[in-house]
């Protein structure tokens, strides 16, 4: 079962784990987990502060290497590989000197694209996706949403079909994060993706995700995977959407301490 679910993941964890070792003795991070996500899906990952989501990223990019099992990528063994998966951190990390359109071919620049053949592809994809007429901009004369605009089309440019997503719409307003839930919807479909999304927001991972991963601490392990079978756009007041909503706090209420202490 294990090996047909690896074939046909994009992108399989397969029995992940996390120590390190500290002055105080071993911390176990993550105990081991296996997650799939198959080819073009979204899920969330959401739980509560050092239930290892961060942890998770970094090993799926790459930069640190598990102390058990492996990552698959198309049924590859990638673990400790970088450069395979696009990651976008919480902070849009726009350099003030470049224009918007600069900022957003960075990547494709840096593995040797001629960047007039970079900004070619980039225009294009900056007027479908909000950032007409802010092409030549810098980045300290745009809002924050349009800045998560550049740097999520950066990402998303580099041309990997994995992109993780660490908590992009934390820092926005309301009313602005909910506006840019729906464009990265948009942005999703048009590139078909497969997204990895960090939250700590129940009612964003609900609205975006195919499935979203309720993680609990203490190790950080997964301690359920819930399905999100709603037709998009999705209604939040709708009793399907509500339903999922409370499993998910019940799981991130829930102390799992004992749990872990017997596994």
């Amino acid at each position: 079962m294990i090996a047909v679910m690896a074939t046909a993941a994009k992108l399989y964890l397969d029995q992940v784990g996390m120590t390190f070792d500290t002055p105080a003795g071993p911390l176990v991070a993550l105990a081991p987990l296996t997650l799939a996500v198959p080819p073009g899906h979204l899920i969330s990952l959401i739980g509560p502060r050092g239930c290892g989501k961060s942890t998770i990223f970094n090993i799926l990019a790459g930069v640190l290497r598990p102390t058990a099992g492996r990552v698959l990528l198309d049924g590859i063994d990638s673990t400790g590989v970088t450069g395979r998966v696009g990651y976008m951190l919480q902070r849009d990390l726009l350099l003030p000197w470049r224009s918007v359109l600069d900022n957003v071919i960075l990547g494709i620049e840096a593995q040797g694209v001629p960047i007039r053949e970079a900004r070619h592809r980039a225009l294009p994809l900056l007027c479908r996706h909000g950032l007409a007429g802010l092409e030549y901009a810098h980045p300290n004369a745009l809002s924050a949403d349009m800045r998560q605009r550049a740097a999520l089309l950066r990402t998303l440019l580099c041309g990997t079909d994995v992109i993780l997503l660490d908590e992009p719409f934390a820092a926005l307003e309301a009313e602005t994060k909910l506006a840019m839930q729906d464009w990265l919807l948009g942005l999703w479909a048009d590139f078909g993706k497969t997204v990895v999304f960090v939250t700590r927001d129940v009612d964003e991972a609900i609205y975006l995700s195919d499935e979203v991963c309720a993680m609990a601490a203490r190790p950080g392990r997964i301690a359920e995977t819930l399905a999100v079978p709603l037709a998009r756009p999705r209604q939040r007041q709708a009793p399907e959407f509500i339903a999922i909503k409370e499993r998910c706090l019940k799981l991130l209420t829930v102390d799992h301490s004992s749990v872990g202490a017997a596994a």
